[in-house]
């Protein structure tokens, strides 16, 4: 039975939903960001449950379709933005998103709009302005090197829309002090 589970968009929040739903008695089939496959298949009383011990930990049972749905979009924007091997980012990351999930984009991107009330690309750039926030903070590369692993055509791109997200550019973002990112669950 497969669950899906808003919220978990990271290595931990996999390992903290998996340790829960083993003490609840479910054996884990697979697990991947926002989708687990469990048996046997929980009855209604234990949906409940299942429900009750996520939204403890911080997330939710989603049950209806467009919202998987929806859920299935970040999940993906997020491992492609913050997980995969830089080199899919010189790829359309939305494009990708559409692949991976063997759906339409034009579709993808009208559900998107609607639940979400903005569309998947300003999704796609919040997201990689809170990996360039993470890049910066580490200090291990410059902006110029910064914008050529994200997939921008040059740094004055990438520092116009850090800025226009952020309302600082990157120079100032970086000399201010830490702490401004955002957990990636709630970037919208």
């Amino acid at each position: 039975m497969q669950l899906h589970i808003k919220n978990m968009v990271c290595d931990r929040c996999i390992l903290i939903v998996g340790q829960q739903l083993k003490q609840l008695g479910f054996e884990i089939e697979q697990i991947s960001l926002g989708l687990v496959n469990v048996e046997p298949e929980p009855d209604q009383e234990q949906r409940l449950q299942i429900a009750s011990a996520m939204q403890v930990l911080g997330f939710e049972l989603i049950d209806k379709e467009k919202d998987k749905l929806t859920e299935q979009i970040k999940n993906q924007v997020i491992s492609i933005i913050h997980q995969s091997p830089l080199s899919e980012l010189k790829q359309s990351p939305a494009h990708l998103v559409a692949e991976r999930l063997n759906k339409d984009y034009a579709y993808l991107s009208r559900l998107f709009s609607e639940i979400e009330g903005i569309t998947i690309e300003k999704y796609i750039i919040q997201q990689k302005v809170e990996k360039v926030k993470e890049l910066l903070e580490y200090g291990e590369y410059n902006l110029s090197e910064i914008a050529f692993q994200m997939g921008y055509s040059s740094s004055a791109h990438l520092s116009t829309q850090f800025k226009t997200v952020t309302g600082l550019s990157p120079s100032k973002y970086k000399a201010s002090p830490p702490g401004k990112r955002k957990p990636l669950d709630q970037v919208i």
